[in-house]
């Protein structure tokens, strides 16, 4: 321990998530920050205050990558507020804002600080931002790198909202050189616009007619592309929500051969499968799409191998009345920032994961994807003392109503899931207990240089 005087809080549990595993231990907090993870039956400094939590686990807060914030601009969808209490009842307490739906959209300087005073005093859980890469920004990317965007967004397909178009094959390579040539990392909503075109497109009601329109081979040549593009420059390159199995060996090959590539998938495809989506239920409307249970088998095994990193929710909700019946028009987006721990648990302890491996792919790697892995992601010292407090073997059935985001359609509704989070806590001090909050406390980060 650094200086045991300065310790002020010790968190005290029989299962605390570290970096070696699930154990007993003490972690003692000073200054917003871990002093150090002490043996379970170590002494209380004198001054500091204990918090005995049983056997509830103690786990690193979670750090979700892929939120649609939409605020400002279109705050009816979602906003700061709404979605950062959303965030700390979940146990998320870091969170990065993607730079679409929101209006101005985050593709210069000048508009990441429109976003960023938006955020400042309104926001529970510490916020980041993303960049966007568009096809007339490419002199903003520097600047909104130098100023402390995460990295860059880009769409290879139509986005669905028309101030942020997508890149053609032209305009990839040249926003995936200039980012390469700074260290930067691009992230990519990766379907093939051709193959999207060449898919029937029927609209109506079924979800079988949706996912024909959406179909795998969109997104394996996406990704292909990718690899190829991300091996000639030697450029970072992270793939957003893959939903496709079939783009796994790719995957797995192009790592094992060195080119720089990450994945992430999304709870909504690790629990939700086509089979069980009934027709009109566009609340399950996402894109790229829910797939068959088949393709989740294969997801699941390629987060247990690495071929997958992350777990993020790309949560991105819109009004109600935006969700119609149609799957052709309803908005695409899955909300599910406060669900995404049970929800993911649930499944993963039904495949015989356990909380080490969520926290892994919830935290740990998500922390590591956008540079913030010294501060966040883990308890160990050094790190912001920022906590969930879980009952792994408790169980609840999600009622919207009892939902922080702005609008409360889910895909989740009715489900009974594993996982009550007790309390969430941001460097030290606890910001949310039993579906109540603290004044907000969240701070807004930049990347580190």
């Amino acid at each position: 321990m650094r200086d045991v005087t300065a310790v002020e809080l010790v968190l005290r549990s029989t299962r605390v998530i570290t970096p070696g595993g699930m154990r007993a231990a003490s972690v003692a907090v000073a200054a917003g920050r871990i002093a150090a993870v002490l043996p379970y039956d170590a002494g209380v400094p004198a001054g500091a205050r204990l918090e005995d939590l049983g056997d509830d686990v103690l786990l690193p807060g979670l750090v979700d990558t892929h939120v649609h914030v939409n605020d400002p601009g279109r705050t009816e969808w979602e906003g700061f507020w709404t979605a950062t209490r959303a965030a700390a009842a979940g146990g998320v307490t870091t969170l990065v804002d993607m730079p679409l739906n929101s209006l101005p959209p985050t593709t210069t300087v000048e508009h990441l600080r429109i976003k960023q005073a938006a955020a400042v005093d309104r926001i529970h859980v510490d916020v980041g931002f993303w960049g966007g890469a568009l096809p007339d920004n490419l002199d903003q990317l520097r600047p909104l790198h130098d100023a402390g965007v995460f990295g860059f967004k880009a769409f290879l397909s139509p986005s669905g909202v028309a101030e942020f178009p997508e890149l053609d094959r032209e305009r990839l390579a040249r926003s995936m050189a200039r980012i390469a040539s700074f260290g930067g990392l691009l992230i990519v909503h990766a379907e093939d616009p051709h193959h999207l075109a060449a898919a029937p497109q029927r609209g109506g009601p079924r979800y079988a007619d949706f996912l024909a329109s959406r179909p795998r081979r969109a997104e394996d040549a996406a990704v292909a592309h990718l690899v190829a593009e991300a091996r000639r420059l030697d450029a970072r390159v992270h793939v957003l929500h893959l939903s496709s199995a079939d783009a796994l060996p790719l995957i797995a090959e192009a790592r094992r051969a060195g080119v720089r590539l990450t994945v992430e998938t999304c709870p909504h495809y690790l629990t939700l499968t086509a089979e069980e989506v009934p027709d009109g239920a566009s609340e399950f409307k996402c894109c790229p799409p829910i797939r068959e249970a088949a393709n989740q088998d294969l997801l699941w095994r390629a987060l247990a191998d690495g071929t997958i990193d992350c777990v993020v929710t790309d949560h991105s909700p819109s009004t109600a009345d935006l969700k119609t019946d149609d799957f052709a028009t309803a908005w695409g987006g899955i909300s599910g920032l406060q669900l995404s721990l049970p929800a993911v648990w649930t499944a993963a302890r039904a495949r015989g994961h356990g909380l080490e491996d969520v926290v892994r792919w919830m935290a740990a790697r998500t922390a590591e994807l956008v540079g913030l892995d010294d501060r966040k992601g883990a308890i160990e010292a050094g790190r912001d003392a920022d906590f969930a407090v879980l009952a792994p073997d408790e169980t609840f059935t999600v009622d919207p109503a009892a939902l922080q985001h702005r609008n409360r359609v889910t895909a989740y509704a009715g489900r009974t899931l594993y996982g009550v989070v007790r309390s969430t806590w941001l460097r030290g001090e606890r910001v949310a207990v039993d579906g109540e909050f603290t004044e907000p406390r969240g701070r807004l980060l930049t990347r580190t240089p």
